[in-house]
């Protein structure tokens, strides 16, 4: 019967309490840790100080504040390494991609001096030719004979501009006596 009337008694007590303005909102959290905390004549719901990184009593231990100054430096830092090596990466591949369009165009350039050329015999492919400028007749040649082959030396109006070798993809590149891709001038050998 005690335990009744501490009920009953419990019960016109909960009836009895009128929350005031600033506690009109309650306890979201419902834990015996948390609870809604007034800060001015703000109402902050769900505070709790066991989650909070910062210490919300008197005697809580001390913290010193994050260094916010040093802390933007560093990842400027590290932001700036990270972006000047993906530069340089980048970079490295253009100067690559670069030596292999200019070796592109160096086999254009010789293709279409060899396209322009003057010849009346028949070319095979991976074969090697001279390019030569017949001062003679005022033009460019194509030749099988180059300036050693011939057995009483080479045509004083012959000049020779270099030596071409026949692709397979009908494109023409310059080579050395030994048939090897000659330097292109680009930084590249020619390939």
């Amino acid at each position: 019967m005690r335990f009744v009337k501490k009920k009953h008694a419990l019960d016109v007590l909960m009836i009895s309490w009128s929350p005031s303005k600033h506690q009109m909102s309650s306890n979201r959290s419902k834990g015996r840790d948390s609870f809604d905390a007034q800060v001015g004549t703000n109402l902050v719901e769900f505070f709790n100080k066991n989650v909070t990184p910062y210490p919300t009593d008197v005697g809580a231990p001390a913290f010193d504040l994050v260094p916010v100054e040093r802390q933007k430096d560093i990842m400027l830092n590290v932001a700036r390494l990270h972006a000047q090596q993906e530069h340089d990466r980048i970079m490295s591949l253009v100067r690559v991609l670069q030596q292999q369009a200019n070796s592109i165009r160096r086999r254009l350039e010789i293709t279409d001096a060899v396209h322009a050329a003057k010849y009346d015999f028949q070319i095979y492919h991976n074969q090697c030719y001279w390019l030569a400028h017949d001062r003679q007749k005022g033009r460019v040649i194509l030749t099988s004979l180059g300036p050693s082959d011939w057995c009483t030396g080479s045509p004083d109006h012959y000049q020779y501009i270099a030596r071409v070798k026949w692709l397979g993809d009908y494109s023409w590149i310059e080579v050395d006596e030994n048939g090897e891709v000659v330097a292109d001038g680009y930084g590249t050998n020619g390939t």
